[in-house]
């Protein structure tokens, strides 16, 4: 496995990046993070709720489709969800500031970080 810090520091190089971190949902723990603009330690802990009530609906409705992402879009930030599809249980997360940011280059840096955590 890559190192996780230096990874999610390189998704910082995408325009408008303000932090990422590696969570583990089923504790709410970061395994690693990167950036500042937010309290990394409480927004990951919070967006794991986030992720496991997505995937509870997704259970519900009988949705066997995996996760991409999941966005959340604020007035001036993107916030992206990454489920890590080679190790269930963990997501990468991302601020964007949406004026500097572009989100489709944001979801591609979420996409090459994955793969490079692979396990």
């Amino acid at each position: 496995m890559a190192n996780v810090n230096e990874v999610l520091k390189d998704m910082l190089k995408t325009d408008g990046a303000l932090c990422s971190s590696l969570v583990d949902f089923n504790s709410g723990m970061m395994l690693g993070s990167a950036g500042t603009g937010l309290d990394l330690e409480a927004a990951s802990a919070g967006n794991t709720e986030v992720v496991r009530a997505k995937m509870k609906t997704m259970k519900m409705l009988g949705l066997n489709e995996p996760i991409e992402d999941i966005l959340i879009t604020l007035g001036s930030q993107y916030h992206i969800i990454r489920p890590v599809q080679a190790k269930a249980g963990l997501f990468i997360y991302l601020v964007l500031d949406k004026a500097k940011g572009n989100l489709a280059m944001a979801r591609r840096a979420c996409l090459s970080c994955e793969h490079q955590l692979v396990m």
